[in-house]
């Protein structure tokens, strides 16, 4: 009987302690973040609606999430509530930057990198390690071109070929320059990308068994059945 009573008493105990615990506010130095020393507290605070003021059980753990995956260009984050120890714990992945990225936010330039997926990094949350490997630029980043851009990057991964530069005009024209071709224009139609990477490749093939690459000043890619190539004029 003793100990059903102490066992009881027992789990009241921790039942009631848990009950209240959960209703106390977040501080800062109840935030712990994993994965990732890119990021601070600060920086936690500054890109989500996270407050001080907020109990633990009304912290809106996914809404919190989809903030800082959005805000920071993470692959993946997970807040946790946890009781013992007391706080949130932030599981982080970050995404690798794969090539320079540019791109015109309120009419204001914003300098980052850009992963395999197509996602734009911004400079001050990007990873430092491969950086040095990074041979490619983009330019004129936007949202909707990410489907396109992760396409073209892991085309390039997967063929011999490099691009340097990748570039969207305002209105989304598209062009590449590729190390030992030159200008290739793309145009606006992203829904055939494949297909003009595929007859790019196979245009660059013949024009090298050839010997005549350096004669080559670009080649117009816009209407895929119907190729064009500019030569140098002597």
């Amino acid at each position: 009987m003793n100990r059903r009573f102490f066992l009881l008493m027992t789990f009241l105990f921790f039942t009631s302690y848990a009950t209240s615990k959960t209703f106390k506010q977040v501080n800062y130095q109840d935030i712990s973040i994993v994965g990732s020393k890119l990021f601070s507290i600060e920086d936690i605070i500054a890109n989500s609606s996270l407050n001080f003021s907020t109990s633990l059980i009304f912290v809106k753990t996914t809404y919190i999430e989809k903030e800082l995956k959005k805000n920071l260009s993470l692959k993946n984050v997970s807040v946790f509530r946890q009781i013992f120890p007391f706080g949130l714990k932030i599981l982080i992945k970050t995404r690798t930057p794969i090539a320079y990225g540019e791109r015109i936010l309120k009419g204001v330039k914003i300098t980052g990198f850009i992963d395999e997926d197509g996602f734009f990094i911004n400079q001050k949350y990007a990873d430092q390690v491969n950086l040095k490997k990074i041979t490619s630029k983009i330019y004129g980043w936007k949202e909707n071109f990410r489907d396109t851009l992760s396409k073209i990057l892991n085309y390039q991964k997967n063929n011999d070929v490099e691009f340097i530069t990748i570039t969207f005009s305002p209105n989304g024209f598209l062009t590449l320059e590729e190390k030992s071709f030159k200008t290739i224009l793309l145009g606006f139609n992203q829904k055939i990308i494949e297909n003009q990477l595929q007859i790019f490749n196979d245009i660059k093939n013949q024009i090298k068994e050839n010997n005549i690459l350096e004669k080559i000043d670009n080649i117009n890619l816009t209407d895929p059945s119907n190729p064009k190539i500019k030569v140098f004029k002597p």
